[in-house]
């Protein structure tokens, strides 16, 4: 199989207007994929299947990746005068990124019997909004996949020709893959064992005093404010 500088370059050739770039991935697999731009990834799929060399015609999974806000940290050696002396020092630099979402699909040639080709695609965001072009169009397969990333992750994927929830109840709110997701006490549409609601809402409120606490003092105003503190968590678990 052509390696991804190759089939990059002819993509770009098929593709007038098609951005591709190559993300290397550093761990044992050595898995470098494509990153495309939304707005071609359509025709960049169709050339992907129907090209005689490549036809990767079947689509083995999809994936979803949650990107949270981050800092990249990056070590630069400049020169500077120190000192009357011209010296190279080491200068630390920040640089903030966005949070997004990403979808990454696998592609195999049971034609060519080759692969995988890794293609990534990536949100502008990561508000409800977050949206990409479905391929399921392309491939058949990717209908249920993109189906669940969007239940889990909340990637909207444009031109799917059933998006709905597919693991979640239709009721259920927020994403539950998402990084940043909190799993609420209690689900009203599927209740939970009182003593397991109560046992998760403690992590939430300050510890509840002890009997030594509750003993008023000569004055009075510690048990009066204990009891104040009490109602209101009282409240707050209603």
């Amino acid at each position: 199989m052509e390696s991804l500088e190759q089939i990059k370059a002819r993509i770009e050739a098929a593709v007038p207007g098609a951005s591709i770039e190559i993300v290397q991935n550093a761990s044992p697999s050595k898995q470098d994929s494509l990153l495309i731009d939304n707005h071609h990834a359509r025709d960049v799929a169709t050339f992907l299947r129907i090209d005689p060399t490549l036809r990767l015609d079947f689509c083995s999974n999809v994936t979803g990746v949650d990107w949270l806000d981050r800092t990249v940290k990056k070590t630069v050696k400049v020169k500077k005068v120190v000192d009357g002396q011209e010296k190279e020092v080491a200068e630390t630099t920040e640089k903030k990124i966005p949070g997004y979402l990403e979808v990454v699909y696998h592609l195999y040639s049971m034609t060519r019997k080759h692969g995988p080709v890794i293609i990534r695609m990536r949100t502008a965001d990561r508000a409800e909004s977050a949206c990409v072009h479905s391929l399921t169009a392309v491939w058949r397969s990717a209908e249920f996949q993109e189906r669940e990333i969007f239940d889990l992750y909340g990637v909207r994927f444009e031109g799917h020709p059933d998006l709905r929830r597919i693991l979640m109840w239709d009721e259920f709110e927020d994403y539950p893959m998402r990084k940043d997701f909190r799993e609420p006490d209690d689900y009203e549409y599927e209740p939970t064992p009182h003593d397991d609601v109560l046992e998760k809402a403690r992590r939430h409120y300050a510890p509840r005093p002890s009997e030594e606490e509750l003993k008023p003092s000569q004055d009075g105003r510690n048990k009066s404010e204990i009891l104040q503190r009490l109602a209101t968590q009282d409240d707050n678990l209603k």
